[in-house]
């Protein structure tokens, strides 16, 4: 069991459905219609497969400056446990390999509901920043969906758990969940 105090959170991918949004800009903007989401098998996208590599950097560049007309929606379940972790421990930490942490912080708090005194959102601009921030933070859990973070973070001592992907299914020795549901279960709320 988690206690709140030590598990911290990454966005994309874990709150944030950011590949449908991916998938919808590639659709709306870029006439590709035939990515699915199953088929996004590593987390850099570079290998999607008949996508030019300009066109996959223009639509992760619009997400990154949130320069997009569709919506970027949460993962099911993710609203109601942050919002009952929110309401239990504060602050909440959340970690993201993003260059601007206002902007997720914004969307996180706008579209979760949480309250904004209750929430900490740390922008690293690198995968590998994250480890340093939770380790100053005295952060022993986190929650990611980039499996070699995971194992970075592991090396550091901090416990990663996956969330599950069609992009980790490589083998690891990492706690894993499929859903908000099953990572609930796994914190303590007192």
């Amino acid at each position: 069991m988690i206690h709140p105090s030590e598990l911290a959170f990454d966005i994309d991918g874990v709150i944030a459905d950011t590949m449908t949004l991916f998938i919808d800009i590639a659709k709306q903007d870029f006439g590709i219609c035939d990515i699915k989401y199953e088929d996004i098998k590593e987390y850099s996208l570079h290998g999607i497969a008949g996508v030019d590599e300009l066109i996959l950097i223009k639509i992760i560049d619009r997400i990154l400056e949130g320069n997009y007309s569709g919506t970027l929606a949460p993962l099911d379940g993710a609203p109601a446990v942050l919002q009952k972790l929110n309401q239990k421990h504060c602050p909440t930490l959340f970690v993201t390999a993003r260059p601007d942490s206002e902007q997720a912080r914004q969307w996180i708090l706008n579209t979760l509901c949480l309250s904004p005194d209750c929430c900490e959102v740390v922008a690293t601009g690198s995968f590998d920043d994250k480890r340093e921030v939770l380790l100053s933070k005295g952060m022993k859990y986190f929650v990611e969906d980039r499996l070699e973070t995971c194992f970075t973070l592991s090396e550091a001592g901090i416990h990663p758990i996956v969330f599950k992907q069609p992009w980790n299914r490589k083998p690891h020795p990492f706690c894993e969940v499929e859903n908000w549901q099953e990572l609930e279960a796994l914190i303590v709320f007192e």
